[in-house]
């Protein structure tokens, strides 16, 4: 080392002993979502970015992005996995990491959103949480989605039989498609982004998704009738990459805890309130609106029910387990 050079170190040795350590490098939090930013998914993940962001203060930057401006739900979770994007919220796809989620697919399981609560506390946490850790995935906290219900262009929905032959989109989930086959439709997986278009073109015919996500993406100006089945109850999960978790220095782990078990309470009422408001928009935009017979639909559903404990290992516990909570 030559003279020049161990001066410039002994410098700035002296300099950090002179004035303490050197201040740590503020970092950068990504919370990104698939979803329209006008949805209760969208504003409910720019909610817990901006509460994150006033509890970090100025030591850190929280950015938020929405509309798939950084991808949708199976593209943002690969970023997760490595380390691009720090938060998302993971919805039906979750089944994809790992079967067991599949539990919120099956029809008419969650009876209210406390009894939601209930199952996020005693069963996602405990039995299926891990299993997301185990395929990369940290699941911090359960939020709304929300109950579906079913918009097409064809006709009122009353029972299984008026989807007979209907195109219907759906998301990525083998128990989705095959509810939607069992009832007599035509179901087809298609990213989110891309169901306004196919709905304006008629490629599909209709879809199913909570009033929140209908009127965040306006498919009340591309469809014609809205049929209240409440058919799946759908949590969205804010989900980061286990491995972004294991380095996340202890504040900001609890930080990130405590901002979002106070959004999953925003998150739930938000969700109430727009059953009971959002209803009256889609009707005001001219769609016909029709209450399902939903005793048809259950009937209908068995052997999904069936399916689920035959093909999941423990799906039949889980099943009891979740429905055993709503007392």
């Amino acid at each position: 080392m030559n003279k020049i050079h161990k001066g410039l170190c002994a410098g700035l040795l002296a300099s950090v002993f002179a004035f303490g350590a050197l201040p740590a490098q503020a970092e950068t939090y990504i919370v990104a979502v698939g979803a329209a930013s006008n949805s209760l998914q969208g504003r409910s993940a720019q909610k817990f970015a901006e509460e994150l962001q006033a509890r970090l203060g100025d030591a850190d930057k929280v950015e938020f992005y929405a509309d798939a401006q950084l991808g949708d739900e199976k593209e943002l979770m690969q970023k997760l996995r490595l380390g691009t994007v720090q938060f998302t919220l993971i919805s039906s796809i979750m089944t994809n990491v790992a079967p067991e989620f599949a539990l919120f697919d099956m029809p008419f399981l969650v009876k209210d959103r406390e009894h939601l609560k209930a199952i996020d506390a005693n069963l996602v946490k405990t039995e299926l949480a891990p299993k997301a850790e185990a395929a990369g995935l940290h699941v911090i906290s359960t939020w709304e989605n929300g109950f579906r219900q079913i918009t097409n262009n064809s006709r009122p929905i009353n029972t299984p039989a008026d989807l007979d032959g209907l195109k219907i989109r759906t998301p990525s989930s083998e128990w989705r498609v095959a509810m939607f086959k069992e009832w007599g439709s035509n179901p087809t997986p298609m990213a989110f982004s891309e169901v306004f278009v196919a709905l304006q073109t008629g490629t599909m015919d209709g879809q199913e998704n909570p009033l929140t996500n209908i009127v965040g993406a306006n498919f009340q100006e591309v469809q014609k009738y809205l049929s209240l089945t409440g058919h799946v109850y759908s949590p969205t999960y804010l989900t980061t990459g286990a491995g972004t978790w294991g380095k996340l220095p202890e504040n900001v782990k609890t930080a990130v805890s405590e901002v979002a078990a106070s959004v999953q309470d925003w998150s739930l009422n938000e969700g109430e309130t727009a059953d009971r408001e959002l209803v009256d928009k889609v009707r005001a935009a001219g769609v016909e609106v029709n209450e399902a017979d939903k005793s048809a639909f259950i009937a209908a559903s068995a052997p999904i029910y069936e399916a689920f404990a035959a093909k999941v290992e423990g799906g039949g516990k889980l099943v009891g387990l979740a429905q055993s909570l709503a007392d």
